[in-house]
């Protein structure tokens, strides 16, 4: 089709894409061509502008890299996964367990650990933590043999590959369930942290006045044979940043109850006051146990 004029570009790119022969391909791209047609319409979108978003783009590919990944990180902060994440479990998702990002900073192969067993490999100073989980179906059956990736962020707020004072995977763990579909794990108190803001990202939210933080948090993987891996986050009620995650992680039922001890009996003898517990729950649905792709390497 030759060109007439701006009203018939979309027509013409609409054409040459229908003869795909994957229909979920035609469906997407039709969709994406259209919606990105209609914004620069929209917006009148200028050529110095375009040019601009084509170099911010080529921006996020060459800041990526076997630590980090920009292009996840530039999905996170515009909201983009948690919506891509809620509308394929929301409401016909987990009820007691919203599934949640995954984050930039899973890493495959976590170091197995027994049930109990500290996530803590090397010196990392900070309120210790006691968390005890229970992995059910959504009838509250419990599941046994479940494994359960557990990350997160030291108390200085920085993951142990972002962190050359940390030794490798600490923090990190993989956990199986028992008969009782439970399992439990020593770590630290972690922390609140900024986005990494050295790229693209960080000069969008500096454009725009966001700060970078996210709250405090841990990460979960569940993963079993005849079940929807479930990949979700237990936010530390309290913090700051609860009502303002740079990535728009928070949701409510994601709130843990991070309990603080002053007094008592520790659970362990090296173990001052103040510590932490955590009790929490996971929920798995029937479906496709399928890994992700890690972020990084």
């Amino acid at each position: 089709m030759i060109i007439k004029d701006e009203a018939s570009v979309t027509t013409a790119v609409l054409d040459a894409m229908s003869k795909a022969p994957d229909a979920r391909l035609k469906e997407l791209m039709s969709a994406f061509v259209r919606h990105m047609h209609a914004f620069a319409r929209e917006v009148r979108l200028t050529e110095e502008e375009f040019e601009f978003a084509a170099d911010f783009l080529n921006r996020i590919g060459q800041a990526t890299n076997d630590k980090h990944n920009e292009a996840i990180l530039f999905s996170d902060s515009i909201g983009f996964s948690t919506l891509v994440c809620l509308l394929n479990n929301g409401n016909a998702g987990a009820t007691e367990t919203a599934s949640a990002l995954l984050g930039p900073f899973w890493r495959m192969h976590s170091p197995n650990t027994q049930n109990g067993g500290s996530i803590v490999r090397c010196p990392t100073p900070g309120p210790a933590l006691f968390a005890t989980g229970r992995v059910t179906d959504p009838r509250g059956k419990p599941l046994q043999n479940a494994e359960v990736d557990v990350w997160h962020s030291s108390p200085v707020g920085m993951y142990e590959n972002q962190d050359e004072n940390q030794a490798d995977m600490n923090l990190r763990g993989k956990f199986t369930t028992d008969a009782e579909g439970r399992m439990s794990f020593r770590s630290v108190k972690p922390a609140g942290y900024p986005v990494p803001t050295n790229g693209p990202v960080g000069q969008m939210l500096r454009a725009q006045q966001r700060h970078p933080y996210r709250p405090a948090h841990l990460h979960f993987l569940a993963f079993k044979p005849g079940f929807k891996t479930l990949i979700t986050q237990v936010f530390v009620a309290g913090d700051e940043h609860l009502e303002s995650d740079v990535v728009f992680g928070v949701t409510k039922d994601l709130i843990g109850d991070f309990r603080r001890h002053d007094a008592g009996t520790p659970p362990a003898a090296d173990v001052k006051a103040p510590w932490y517990t955590l009790e929490f729950k996971l929920v798995m649905e029937p479906g496709e146990a399928k890994l992700p792709t890690p972020p990084i390497r």
